[in-house]
């Protein structure tokens, strides 16, 4: 029966072995020498023979090992048959088993690797035969879970990165692979050109492309373990920022969008971590994100917009800038008109639409022709914002219509007017009349109606030209210093569509008396005048500019004066402001200062945009009316610098808020204007509207303290800059933090006043106890008194001693002859340990 871990009767066996041979000597020439390499893997089985397999298995085996293949042989094991015994120490092979004379190892360990020896005696032909055998076992570890060591977990682009795959044990040779899967998924790869195959994965310089997730495997002759994903962050970034808008409209450097369009600004700046977005309008903030949008957009957000995009772990930042145009068609329509040209021979068919931008396109296009037929006959050529078609008069019919076709980029529909040329019906007709105390007679001739309006011009009997021509209306204006009885007037009427004039006659009567009568003009002048003809005219007018400007909240003055050669006949000045409304006194806005020939308009305090717009200084006599357009531009001072809260907390009684903020960027600024509102408190209730909490707050000021809040109520806040009446972006919106916890200098102050208080109570005790020590014996003893050497107190009880001393024994004298034989008395030990001298301590009590 096998035994395990018996006493060791190895060599006792041994010994057996002649006996067992049966007296019969054994010859050295008949043993038989064997040796083999066997390989075992650690944890599991290998067997080891004594001799070939096929042999029949030895009487008696006897196994030793030699650890490492050198030094002495160790004994496994011995067996004769059933009889198993294992030497001591054998469990640090593994587990060991023997039978039929191989050696069984079982859960082998790394500590087998070395020589195993075996002799046995082998039966064979009736005899025995002496058998050796020698086995190097290799043993073999199995590959353990491999771990990824990066040399760091994030790390730039551009920076060297290792990956090590690092096992704690295995049999080498072993051998390496890598695969790689992208952070969204996909299936892993191999990363190739990287040194893929050893333990080492070396990524210089590494780039976006190789980050994700990385396991390694390693093998060896007896498996292969795979490690756990590692993933490998690389942060770069930001890119340089793409910008892209909506509705795309892009325009040579720039982009365009109509007035009123909803606009979107995205940027896309690649980076990891994701990029930090930051809108710029011209220079200052408007927006933190990704994307701006822009609702109903005006004409005063055009300029540039700047995308800002920071990566916020490197501390790095691009920008990019686009230009943004705005485009508005001018205000109402376009205005045709047709006036007579070259002589009257012809007409001028003029088009006019000012403003917008960009300037509206305009073309005429003549009778019975189609819109989009730009290329056929008739068709005239294109121009900006006024344009001018010249059509002759012979060749155009009456009735003929002209239309003027208007384009813009924001009216997908366009614009168009159109005018009629046509000649009036009838002639003209005559008249004179006294104007001035009949200082002047005025001849007037008229003919309405027309498209261009029919031309007339005054001529005298003789054939000279009186005056200038006029449309519809003509006059001219005799002075009655000479004698005008008896002499004929022509008006000549001319239309470019009509191919001869038309003309009315006038005579003014002889005289009879010596006033002549004159029948035409119903008037008398002195007998014997010399009449002149003088020129009377619309008023002309003149102004210092056409165009002013002026800041916000300042004052403007509009000049205006009648200029020119004529006879003025008593013209009367007005101004007009851009609604069309008269300026008249008494107003607090406006300020008139007259003189004979002019008039000055000045504006106070002016608004934008209210008082931005065209005034007409208007000026009428007699003959008709003149008009001359000043257009005013009142502009915003520049945006002041956009103000950021930098801390915003309330007080205790939560009846005020301090609040302290920071300015941001460059530009001026004249204050600061802090608004609030409450929140969304109760539930279901909107927030309130913003008011004002403080309007006077001086620009070099950066902290306010707010009061007259309501405990109860939850506040927001924010500021604004101030640059005159020009408003900043508005700062964030906040609300006020909680009041700091104020307790703890209470709690200290009152642990040091109690200090103080005890260690004054304590002082004074102790005075009290010093001065009175007869009253209060034992706390001055127990305070101040110090014992002596003479004070100690013997090992024996103290009322043992005062009992003695009642009775009347006195104390035993250590001088006298008894004294030697008497036995000392115990003493304290603390006396005997010390060898020091006494020291005498006098405590004095000062009262």
């Amino acid at each position: 029966m096998e035994r395990r871990h018996a006493p060791w009767t190895g060599p006792w066996i041994l010994c057996l072995l002649p006996a067992l041979a049966g007296g019969q000597p054994l010859s050295a020439g008949e043993a038989a020498y064997e040796e083999q390499m066997v390989t075992g893997v650690r944890g599991r089985a290998v067997e080891l023979s004594c001799g070939h397999p096929a042999r029949a298995p030895p009487a008696v085996v006897f196994w030793s090992f030699v650890a490492g293949g050198t030094g002495p042989p160790r004994a496994v094991a011995v067996g004769s048959g059933r009889e198993v015994v294992l030497a001591p120490g054998t469990g640090a092979l593994g587990r060991v088993m023997l039978r039929n004379g191989t050696l069984e190892l079982r859960e082998l360990r790394a500590g087998a690797r070395g020589r195993f020896l075996c002799q046995g005696l082998f039966p064979e032909h009736g005899r025995l035969r002496v058998g050796y055998g020698a086995v190097l076992l290799r043993v073999l570890v199995p590959v353990s879970k491999p771990f990824i060591r990066p040399t760091a977990a994030a790390a730039a682009e551009g920076t060297p990165v290792a990956l090590t795959c690092a096992v704690r044990e295995g049999t080498e040779p072993l051998s390496f692979s890598w695969q790689h899967q992208q952070p969204r998924g996909g299936p892993p790869v191999s990363p190739v050109g990287l040194g893929g195959s050893g333990a080492e994965l070396s990524l210089a310089p590494a780039n976006r492309s190789h980050a994700g997730w990385y396991v390694c495997t390693a093998r060896n002759e007896v498996n292969n373990r795979t490690s756990e994903p590692v993933y490998l962050d690389i942060v770069y970034g930001p890119d340089q920022p793409a910008i892209s808008v909506e509705p795309f409209s892009p325009e040579q450097g720039s982009f365009s969008a109509g007035e009123r369009e909803d606009v979107v600004l995205s940027c896309l700046a690649p980076s990891n971590p994701p990029s930090h977005y930051v809108w710029l309008h011209n220079g200052s903030q408007v927006h933190v994100g990704q994307t701006y949008v822009l609702a109903a957009v005006t004409r005063t957000q055009a300029g540039t917009y700047t995308c800002l995009a920071e990566n916020t772990h490197l501390q790095t930042r691009t920008q990019a800038t686009i230009v943004l145009t705005i485009y508005y068609p001018p205000a109402g329509s376009p205005s045709c008109s047709a006036l007579a040209t070259g002589d009257v021979q012809d007409v001028a068919l003029r088009c006019r639409w000012l403003g917008g931008f960009p300037p509206a396109r305009l073309r005429w296009v003549g009778p019975q022709e189609e819109e989009d037929e730009e290329e056929e006959q008739g068709v005239m050529g294109t121009s900006f914002s006024m344009a001018t078609s010249i059509q002759p008069g012979s060749a155009t019919r009456n009735g003929s219509v002209f239309s003027c076709l208007a384009s813009h980029p924001a009216l997908p529909q366009g614009a168009a007017c159109g005018t009629t040329l046509w000649i009036p019906a009838g002639g003209p007709s005559c008249a004179a009349a006294a104007t001035k105390g009949d200082e002047f007679v005025m001849l007037r001739c008229q003919w309405e109606g027309g498209t261009p309006p029919v031309t007339l011009r005054w001529w005298d009997d003789v054939g000279q030209a009186l005056g200038d021509p006029a449309p519809s209306t003509a006059i001219v204006v005799l002075s009655t210093a000479s004698s005008l009885g008896g002499q004929d007037y022509i008006c000549v009427a001319t239309h470019p569509l009509q191919a001869t004039g038309t003309e009315c006659r006038l005579r003014l009567g002889k005289p009879e008396h010596p006033w002549v009568s004159l029948s035409a003009a119903g008037c008398c002048i002195p007998a014997g005048a010399i009449p002149s003809c003088h020129r009377a005219e619309v008023p002309k007018l003149e102004v210092v500019r056409s165009e002013e400007v002026v800041l916000e909240g300042g004052e403007v003055q509009l000049a205006c004066q009648q200029g020119g050669p004529g006879t003025n006949l008593g013209a009367s000045m007005a101004w007009y402001n851009p609604k069309e409304q008269e300026v008249t006194e008494g107003l607090a806005k406006y300020h008139l200062e007259r003189g004979e020939a002019w008039l000055n308009l000045t504006i106070h305090d002016a608004e934008w945009p209210g008082d931005s717009g065209t005034y007409r200084c208007a000026a009428a006599n007699a003959v008709g009316t003149a008009s001359l357009p000043v257009h005013l531009r009142v502009e915003r001072y520049p945006a002041p610098p956009n103000v950021t809260i930098s801390r915003l907390r309330y007080t205790r009684a939560r009846t005020e808020v301090r609040l302290e903020w920071r300015t941001q960027g460059t530009g001026n600024l004249t204050g600061f204007v802090v608004q609030r509102r409450q929140t969304k408190r109760p539930p279901r209730r909107a927030a309130g509207p913003w008011e004002t909490a403080a309007g006077d707050i001086e620009p070099h000021s950066r902290d306010r303290r707010l009061g007259g809040l309501d405990p109860a109520v939850v506040y927001a806040f924010r500021i604004l800059a101030v640059n005159h009446r020009t408003a900043g972006h508005p700062s964030e919106v906040q609300t006020p933090a909680e009041p700091p916890f104020e307790a703890y200098p209470a709690v200290t102050g009152a642990a040091v006043v109690g200090m103080l208080v005890a260690t004054a109570a304590s002082l004074l005790a102790v005075r009290c106890i010093a001065r009175h020590r007869d009253t209060l014996p034992w706390l001055h003893n127990l305070l101040f008194r110090t014992a002596g050497p003479g004070d100690q107190e013997p090992a024996g009880t103290p009322e043992d001693a005062e009992t003695a001393m009642e009775d009347g024994a006195a104390p035993a004298d250590p001088s006298a002859p008894g004294a030697a034989a008497a036995p000392p008395e115990p003493v304290s030990t603390a006396a005997d340990a010390s060898d020091d001298p006494p020291v005498n301590v006098t405590i004095t009590a000062t009262p």
